[in-house]
């Protein structure tokens, strides 16, 4: 028994090749371009055009084949590629994109049959699932042919009612055991799918797929607003392959966007760290989407050494402000987006002091590659429709972070699969700051929450604030009740609150003490419901 479990404690460690330094992976992928219709020549030609545009220099090093490749699957040999689509097999085609330096990337779908042959006719694919077939799938994709990243959708596992966890952990065990245990895995469940994927995959994607229009765009921003605390751990939320340079119609649904949403597009998944995979065709990329992905301040941003994803500081309307640490936490550097979803343009008022930043700012526009005026106090810009301005600030001085965002917190239970009753997520809070916090905390151990950055100077006292609301009834009961918030720190307790139940946000006080550098709060309740949280302060204690 204890070999056993030795056995799957390895495999865990070293399912989907994971590594400390990872970055968010950055490539081209040819769904977005061709779905199904793929073949050997139109493979080994993307991968030449991401050398030779000088793409691979700067990152891009993934040449991702998605669905359309399966042909049949034989008693000895397994899974066969499309003998009209690729007449040498696949063996061929990972040797040639080897050659460039690159790395070569597979799809599969973790049910009986992917999603090309549900929604695009492509009737070789409904046997081609890794259901069944785990084994001998592995060794094909990562032994015979030598792929390196393996995207695993859940077509054909939806329609059977499989469940993800149980499904995904199996698949990365096996691509572990009877592949390689260097080989990367995305799952797509169209969802962020549970905590548990950290475990298992390198990124995971939080939406349904992208279109070739502004409202799809916003939608998968949208998705990913308050998933931050996910992306952590060289572990990143997907938003998606890239639709920059995809014009004109006949492209996915939609038309294409404008420059201006493209740079929206572009700008914020290098904010939010998402894997960068390009989707157009290559050999059609106009000059000016090229130099939007060549973008290195960007890309810089997108894979910066903390890994981390921007968090929404201030949202106002229809517009977000989002920021994260660059090369260092909490040091003078932060990259921010301003982005304006709105049809009408907006003007930006966001306090340095919001951003702990002080003294003269200096501002880098990451788009337009240029210096704009240092500022002091505040920084003040208008920003057009669909637009947001991705900027880098270098400050003089920087403060002591006081104040942490609910939504910014990690929630062990949380997922978007809509599968759970009174599930723990980020929600609308009238009168909360932003308009969102976390609702449906405690009730049970574990379903908790959690900033893992609470970061002190020089440790001591502090009087910590929560911002909370009880005004929803019990979700069993329908009771007006009392709720109890117990908080955490550092792993042990710091003490309790009672909260009564009342219209409006709140707030609840209690001292605690905090090490020097970062610190873990967490909020919940292990017996009964705690109430939302919209937020929490904190201030030194003399």
């Amino acid at each position: 028994m204890k070999k056993i479990l030795l056995l799957s404690s390895l495999l865990l460690s070293s399912l989907a090749g994971f590594s400390a330094k990872d970055r968010p992976m950055m490539g081209w992928s040819s769904w977005n371009a061709f779905k199904v219709h793929i073949s050997e020549n139109i493979i080994k030609r993307q991968a030449f055009l991401l050398d030779s545009l000088g793409l691979s220099k700067l990152g891009y090093k993934y040449v991702n084949i998605d669905d359309g490749f399966f042909g049949y699957r034989d008693k000895k040999r397994g899974i066969v590629a499309n003998p009209q689509r690729f007449p040498n097999g696949l063996l061929p085609v990972t040797d040639y994109i080897h050659s460039l330096g690159l790395k070569a990337g597979i799809y599969s779908d973790a049910g009986t049959r992917t999603c090309g042959s549900m929604w695009d006719n492509d009737v070789n694919g409904n046997v081609a699932g890794l259901y069944g077939h785990e084994a001998s799938d592995c060794k094909r994709y990562f032994r015979d042919w030598n792929f390196d990243f393996i995207k695993v959708d859940y077509c054909g596992a939806q329609s059977v009612g499989m469940d993800e966890r149980r499904r995904y952990t199996s698949i990365a065990r096996s691509i572990a055991q009877y592949g390689r245990p260097d080989v990367k895995l995305n799952i797509c469940r169209w969802a962020f799918p549970g905590t548990w994927v950290e475990k298992l995959a390198c990124s995971w994607r939080i939406s349904g797929d992208i279109q070739t229009n502004w409202n799809s765009l916003k939608y998968v921003i949208g998705k990913n607003l308050y998933l931050s605390a996910y992306a952590r751990n060289s572990h990143y939320n997907d938003m998606d392959m890239l639709i920059v340079g995809m014009r004109g119609k006949g492209q996915l649904q939609g038309e294409g966007l404008t420059d201006t949403e493209d740079e929206t597009h572009f700008g914020l998944w290098c904010m939010m760290s998402s894997p960068l995979l390009i989707g157009c065709d290559l050999s059609k990329l106009p000059a000016q989407s090229l130099a939007l992905l060549k973008n290195k301040e960007l890309i810089d941003v997108d894979q910066d050494t903390l890994g981390l994803q921007a968090r929404v500081y201030q949202h106002q309307g229809e517009t977000y402000v989002l920021a994260k640490d660059l090369v260092r936490r909490n040091g003078g550097v932060r990259a921010v987006a301003l982005y304006n979803p709105a049809d009408t343009a907006s003007t930006f008022r966001v306090p340095l002091a919001d951003l702990c930043l002080s003294g003269k700012v200096k501002v880098r526009d990451l788009l337009r590659h240029q210096w704009l005026k240092s500022v002091k106090n505040e920084l003040l810009m208008s920003v057009q429709p669909h637009a947001t301005a991705c900027l880098r600030l270098e400050a003089q001085g920087i403060a002591e972070p006081r104040h942490y965002e609910a939504e910014w917190a990690y929630l062990p239970m949380y997922n978007d699969l809509g599968n759970r009753k009174y599930q723990i997520l980020p929600a609308v809070i009238p009168g909360a700051s932003g308009g969102m916090g976390v609702i449906n905390v405690g009730g049970q151990k574990g379903n908790y929450m959690q900033w893992d950055d609470v970061y002190s100077v020089k440790g001591g006292e502090y009087n910590l604030e929560v911002t909370y609301a009880n005004d929803r009834l019990n979700q069993y009961n329908k009771a007006k009740e009392t709720r109890t918030m117990v908080v955490w720190v550092n792993g042990k307790e710091a003490g309790r609150a009672e909260c009564p139940y009342g219209e409006g946000c709140k707030k609840a006080t209690m001292k605690i003490t905090l090490h020097q550098g970062l610190n873990v709060i967490r909020i919940g309740n292990n017996a009964s419901w705690s109430p939302d949280i919209d937020c929490i302060d904190l201030t030194t204690l003399q």
